[in-house]
């Protein structure tokens, strides 16, 4: 959906992107994670249009961004991490603006309120002063107004900054249902446990350049190799050599307790796996996906980077 080649932008006496090229998958949720000053905000700008880089191409649903800008602008919605309201219109009145600046149909637009509302779950505050809501509220009319045209891509630019747990928790959940009728997301946020609930894609940067850009493992149905956690309860030194001569297994860990290994295979794969471990008399006390953690795949991506060198 998205695709970077060698993407340079400056500052005024700093290089905020160095040589970035990168892709983002189509219908992923990608975790986009690195310290400040990284050039999270700037890569946003730039996919968004709102920034012209010193060289490289953006090109998002195949569109280069620098030369159709607007055109872009129609299939995308993006939330900056300080987004401004207007504080005297209704919350139905501003998703009508968004809708109609989007250049939505006429005919169109009640419906687009109506849905867009019902999903942010602001269907009972239409009437009600955007001034006068809540922080979470206002976070989520804003993304409404990001999406209300229906975009293939949301960018979202520290979008659970300030929400107490509980907005956090709903947030998560919409992001989940946007990728479920097929948008492709970029989050970025310092929050990574928060991020974990709903990444399927971890792209790090640090002083401009990537760090790493990979599916995470067990979180996205494309993959091939999904990795499965199965817990015994007893020692059984035979476990390794079972999954030794097995094709789809790939040991990564093993112990008196638990085992940790790659398995290529569907859910009826799985199930089958578990009615043999159980037949070969193991007994099997647990048997799930490992969902990789994002926080500690990223600590463990910058531990092994070079420090910088400055001249």
């Amino acid at each position: 959906m998205i695709e970077i080649s060698n993407l340079t932008f400056d500052y005024p006496g700093h290089r905020a992107l160095d040589d970035v090229s990168l892709t983002v998958q189509s219908g992923s949720v990608t975790a986009l994670v690195g310290p400040n000053g990284a050039g999270k905000t700037t890569l946003m700008r730039c996919i968004a249009g709102l920034e012209t880089p010193l060289s490289g191409s953006i090109l998002v649903n195949g569109i280069d961004v620098n030369e159709k800008p607007r055109e872009v602008h129609r299939l995308m919605g993006y939330l900056s991490d300080f987004f401004g309201l207007y504080q005297d219109l209704t919350v139905g009145q501003c998703l009508e603006y968004a809708a109609e600046s989007q250049g939505l149909p006429s005919t169109v637009v009640h419906d687009a309120i109506m849905l867009t509302a019902r999903q942010l779950e602001l269907s009972d505050r239409l009437q009600q002063v955007s001034g006068s809501l809540s922080r979470g509220q206002r976070q989520r009319l804003a993304i409404g107004q990001a999406i209300i045209h229906g975009p293939k891509v949301l960018l979202l630019d520290e979008p659970a900054s300030g929400l107490d747990p509980e907005a956090r928790a709903n947030l998560a959940s919409l992001f989940r249902h946007l990728q479920t009728i097929g948008m492709t997301l970029l989050v970025s946020s310092h929050i990574l446990a928060e991020l974990d609930e709903y990444s399927t894609h971890i792209l790090s940067l640090r002083n401009g350049r990537v760090l790493e850009n990979r599916a995470l493992s067990g979180s996205y149905p494309a993959i091939s190799h999904r990795r499965i956690r199965l817990k015994l309860s007893l020692a059984d030194l035979r476990l390794a050599d079972w999954l030794g001569n097995r094709p789809e297994a790939i040991l990564i860990k093993a112990d008196e307790k638990d085992a940790e290994f790659d398995f290529h295979g569907d859910l009826t794969a799985q199930s089958k796996l578990l009615r043999e471990l159980i037949a070969a008399s193991f007994q099997v006390t647990s048997f799930s996906e490992q969902k990789e953690n994002l926080q500690q795949s990223y600590l463990q991506s910058v531990s092994t980077m070079p420090e910088p060198k400055y001249s």
